[in-house]
């Protein structure tokens, strides 16, 4: 079997590390603070299983698959993991939001290095290191190919599945889109999902749709007419959800959020191609000062 290494056992790192041992999988977990289990909780339903944990890049030699699941912020601060994890015919997942993935890794690793970009649809709250509530089935998202294809082998059967996508930058896209409107504003209002159906952030959603479907399809997404009345739909069936965004569990952990590669990317590209992007400015800024941070 591959050998598989999750750097970053955040929501989503636990979740795709229990994923793959639910298919005979022993993944090697590169993490900050070490635990000797993953506890995961869906449908009010709890598993543990044991968990091989690493606190030291020192500790670990290169494996087959190396899964960087980290906050998009932090991906240069695990050059050291990439340093001992990767070496020549380690293949390199990054399952991050935003767009530009395979971007943000390269500058870590060799040219030759293959990097897999991806999008994991996973609605997940970490409540303890190991400790995680999934409120719904996940999946990730791959561009088509052999190489997705191959890690498509490595989670099948799985709870979290891999499926391959033959227009992968539209897809990240509209998961891009799916960001934009409901991690902002849960992390702005400190709100849950529920405060998506309020008639006043429904416009505000809209409005900040229109804008990043008009920066996406200058970037090369190959929308539907109809997308923004799509991507409304879909956020809105996960409302009665008691759960939030990433976004809102980083803010509420005094964690710094992603907003620069969400919100920030729209305006960025929207800059870039001369598209004007004022609802999701407004919104940067908020973000910005919730965190003290300027631009990236």
């Amino acid at each position: 079997m591959s050998s598989l290494a999750i750097v970053g056992a955040g929501a989503i790192g636990s979740a795709i590390g229990w994923a793959a041992t639910e298919v005979g999988g022993k993944p090697t977990l590169c993490v900050r603070t070490g635990f000797d289990r993953l506890r995961i909780t869906k449908n009010d339903q709890t598993t543990e299983v044991p968990a091989c944990t690493v606190t030291d890049p020192a500790a670990v030699d290169p494996h087959d698959w190396v899964v960087v699941a980290t906050k998009a912020q932090d991906t240069a601060g695990i050059r050291g993991w990439l340093d001992r994890l990767v070496g020549p015919e380690t293949v390199v997942v990054v399952v991050q939001n935003g767009i530009g993935q395979r971007d943000r890794v390269r500058p870590l690793v060799s040219d030759r290095t293959e990097i897999l970009p991806s999008l994991i649809y996973q609605p997940a709250e970490r409540i303890a290191p190991g400790e995680v509530e999934l409120r719904g089935d996940g999946q990730i998202t791959v561009p088509a190919g052999p190489v997705g294809a191959r890690f498509a082998q490595v989670l099948a059967g799985s709870p979290v599945p891999v499926r391959q996508d033959e227009d992968f930058p539209t897809a990240a896209w509209r998961k891009l889109l799916n960001n934009v409107t409901a991690n902002p504003i849960t992390a702005l209002t400190l709100r849950r999902l529920d405060v998506m159906t309020e008639p006043d952030i429904v416009e505000l959603s809209r409005a900040l749709l229109v804008e990043a479907v008009a920066v996406g399809t200058a970037d090369g997404a190959h929308f539907e007419p109809d997308e923004v009345d799509l991507s409304m739909r879909a956020y809105l069936r996960h409302t009665a959800d008691p759960g939030g965004s990433s976004m809102l569990y980083d803010r509420l952990a005094g964690r710094p959020t992603e907003h620069e590669f969400i919100t920030g990317a729209v305006v960025a590209l929207g800059a870039r191609y001369g598209i004007p992007t004022p609802t999701n400015q407004v919104l940067l800024a908020l973000l910005r000062g919730l965190n003290g941070s300027t631009q990236v």
